[in-house]
């Protein structure tokens, strides 16, 4: 098993930064393409980015690519993801996850095999 713990949540001004971590307590955590999500209050869980078992390969949702970055270190058991140039549209409760593949599956948040308990992100204007 990979039992994840999210952290790195808070209160931010728009425009400035957090850094999301997300421990996996599992030995095969290299062994898992790693991702983050989001659910803002009425909204539906979205995808924000993943990362390949290597940390080689990345991929962002349109709305977040160039303002976070997403990040592994397999040897601490953990992704991270650098939120910088927050927006009030970004509020929401962050999600990591794991799974086995990276593809539309995942993408939509059916293949995963494991999810965090959530941290709260907040923006304000």
């Amino acid at each position: 098993q990979v039992p994840l713990l999210e952290s790195g949540g808070g209160l931010v001004q728009a425009g400035g930064s957090l850094r999301l971590s997300c421990a996996a307590s599992g030995r095969t955590f290299s062994s898992y393409v790693m991702g983050w999500f989001r659910q803002a209050p009425g909204k539906e869980r979205e995808f924000v980015a993943a990362i390949s078992r290597s940390g080689t390969s990345t991929y962002y949702a349109d709305s977040v690519k160039g303002r976070f970055t997403i990040s592994r270190d397999n040897a601490k058991f953990t992704v991270y993801l650098q939120m910088n140039s927050l927006k009030p549209e970004d509020t929401a409760v962050y999600y990591c996850a794991a799974g086995q593949s990276y593809e539309l599956g995942f993408r939509l948040g059916r293949d995963i095999n494991y999810w965090g308990q959530g941290t709260q992100v907040t923006v304000s204007s």
